[in-house]
């Protein structure tokens, strides 16, 4: 038999009926929602800028800002000291274009066949990891009549993208013929760390380094001499000041999300997790002992119970991989997930205690946030599911609502506005039998 699983946790829940910015919209009350703190974005940047010593600060926001929204990350990591940011895509980058962002964009993944003319046009700065990227990059610059701005990629040990050792003087030779034309600006020479995280990998880390200094070396001896290489991501930001060199990348940092649980919390680093992950109870009965809960019944009562039903499930993200474990707060108390994650919803056994008699339809409860009061966060998800917290955060949903706050959302008018709940607050009485 399965006993519930309940731990303690800070008082962080709201009540129930508590109606937060956000909440209400014209079908009503949200089932579920992430919260994100722009104001903890911008406060992240600022502390890896610091970390940065005198590199620039490239803020990492493909993916639609690792899951916390892109145009509203970016507002927030320039707002904290970030002069560049940093997307995998071409139409990332146009999207941060299209919403009135001015900083310097690099996008550092493209494929042939790709039109590169927009992005050039709209002064987009793209990576060349071969001589091909590079001759469509000068093609997009003649057809825009704009310079291209490029970043030549090196492979320093990563073995993903970049040239390698033996392609790399090919590569700087062609961007020299096409600076000397006019058609492209090498802006830097950049690569990837391997393995920045861990600790028993620092000596490939210093490696790293010295491979990048090779590259420029050649480059300069083939005419290409940039302004900026850059190497570090969030690990290479905290833990590799020999890395830092002119620019730095930090991406699921800026987030607040430790890089490197194993050698440091986000909390060890003066990092605040921006997202809040949390939902309203969608039910709450009494069930007897031996009931089996959820798909295959993974999860059987040990005695008589109450479960509460919670709207989120692996078709928001919630990863499927953390069934049984996957932590989630309700008042002030910890329960893991009771059986498996379904596409829609999970199941929390509370077990017949007074805390577990009080619950209630309309109860909110938070699946991950800052973990400040003892709720549970991204790298408990994580944990649970066997992944790292970048994973957890980036695959929340677009189902699930974003809701910006902060004074960096109210500045750019991101901020949803306070207003009263059109639905009553839901009963004491109900959602359950007692």
């Amino acid at each position: 038999m399965n006993e519930p699983a309940v731990e303690p946790a800070g008082t962080h829940a709201a009540p129930a009926g508590d109606v937060l910015p956000g909440d209400v919209v014209p079908g009503g009350v949200l089932p579920a929602r992430a919260v994100v703190d722009l104001d903890a974005v911008a406060a992240n940047t600022g502390v890896l800028r610091e970390r940065a010593g005198g590199a620039a600060v490239m803020a990492v926001v493909k993916a639609d800002g690792y899951g916390h929204g892109m145009v509203p990350a970016a507002l927030a990591a320039l707002a904290g000291g970030a002069t560049w940011l940093g997307v995998a895509h071409l139409a990332e980058a146009l999207e941060l274009r299209a919403a009135g962002v001015h900083a310097p964009v690099l996008a550092w993944l493209v494929v042939p066949g790709q039109d590169l003319a927009p992005a050039v046009a709209a002064g987009v700065d793209v990576s060349a990891s071969a001589v091909w990227a590079l001759e469509a990059l000068a093609d997009a610059a003649r057809r825009s009549g704009r310079t291209a701005r490029v970043h030549l990629k090196v492979d320093t040990g990563l073995s993903r993208g970049g040239a390698t050792a033996d392609d790399w003087p090919a590569l700087v030779r062609a961007a020299a013929a096409a600076q000397a034309e006019g058609a492209v600006e090498v802006v830097a020479v950049w690569s990837h760390l391997a393995s920045a995280d861990d600790e028993a990998s620092d000596d490939l880390t210093l490696r790293q380094v010295e491979r990048l200094s090779d590259a420029v070396e050649v480059a300069a001896r083939c005419g290409v001499r940039p302004s900026l290489r850059h190497l570090a991501a969030s690990s290479g930001v905290l833990a590799h000041p020999a890395a830092h060199l002119d620019l730095v990348r930090p991406g699921v940092a800026v987030y607040g999300v430790s890089p490197a649980p194993q050698r440091f919390s986000a909390a060890d680093v003066g990092l605040v997790p921006a997202m809040s992950l949390r939902a309203r109870l969608a039910l709450v009965k009494e069930v007897g002992a031996g009931e089996g809960v959820s798909y295959g019944h993974s999860h059987v009562t040990g005695a008589r119970t109450r479960l509460a039903l919670v709207p989120l499930g692996y078709g928001d993200g919630l990863p499927r991989h953390a069934s049984g474990r996957g932590p989630v707060a309700l008042a002030g108390r910890r329960y893991a997930v009771a059986g498996r994650v379904c596409m829609d919803q999970v199941v929390l056994d509370l077990g017949d205690d007074e805390a577990a008699r009080a619950a209630r339809a309309g109860d909110e409860v938070e699946v991950f946030g800052s973990g400040a009061d003892g709720g549970p966060t991204a790298q408990d998800w994580a944990d649970a599911a066997g992944t790292i917290a970048y994973e957890v955060v980036t695959r929340i949903g677009a189902r699930v609502p974003r809701v910006h706050v902060g004074a960096v959302a109210e500045q750019h008018g991101l901020a949803p506005a306070r207003r009263p709940s059109p639905v009553p607050a839901p009963s004491r009485g109900a959602g359950g039998v007692r």
